[in-house]
C-alpha cells in the first residue's frame, strides 16, 4: 500500500508540553468549580477536551455540534502551545508524556464530532493527524 501524503511529523523531533496548571486546579474545584476552572485556563486544551467528551455522551445533533465546538477550541490551543514549545509543523507529541494529552484528546474529540456531523474530510483528517501525533493515543483513545 502506498502512502496518499507524506506523514509531516515523520521526524526526530519529540514535543513536550509543559505541565497545564489546569489539571491542578480541576482536582481542587471538583465537579461543582469545573467551569470556573475553564474560565481561568482556557488556553489548556484539556479543559475544552474534557466539556468535547462530556458532550459526545450524548449523540444528539446539539450535543455533536457543541462538542465539535469545545474540541476544535482545544485543538487550537494545543496547537498554540506546540508552536510556544518548539513545533514546527513536524515531530511527535509522545501520548507517554502526559501533558501533551489535553491536545491529543482535543484531536480526538475534534474527529469523532467532526465525524458525527457529517465532516468526513475533517474526521479522517484529525484521526490521521493523531495517528501521526501518536499511534499510542490513537490506540488508547479509539477503544
Amino acid at each position: 500500500m502506498t502512502n496518499t501524503h507524506p506523514n509531516l511529523l515523520a521526524s526526530d523531533i519529540r514535543v513536550e508540553l509543559p505541565e497545564d496548571p489546569a489539571v491542578d486546579a480541576i482536582r481542587a474545584a471538583g465537579k461543582e468549580g469545573f467551569l470556573d476552572v475553564v474560565a481561568k485556563y482556557p488556553e489548556s486544551s484539556l479543559v475544552w477536551a474534557l466539556l468535547a467528551e462530556a458532550c459526545l455522551r450524548d449523540e444528539s445533533l446539539a450535543s455533536s455540534i457543541t462538542a465539535y465546538a469545545y474540541a476544535r477550541t482545544g485543538y487550537h490551543r494545543g496547537l498554540d502551545a506546540l508552536r510556544r514549545n518548539g513545533w514546527k509543523g513536524s515531530g511527535h507529541v509522545p501520548w507517554e508524556h502526559t501533558p501533551n494529552r489535553g491536545f491529543l484528546r482535543a484531536l480526538w474529540t475534534l474527529s469523532v464530532a467532526a465525524g458525527r456531523i457529517g465532516e468526513t474530510a475533517e474526521q479522517e483528517r484529525c484521526a490521521q493527524f493523531l495517528r501521526d501525533s501518536s499511534e499510542t493515543a490513537f490506540e488508547a483513545l479509539a477503544r
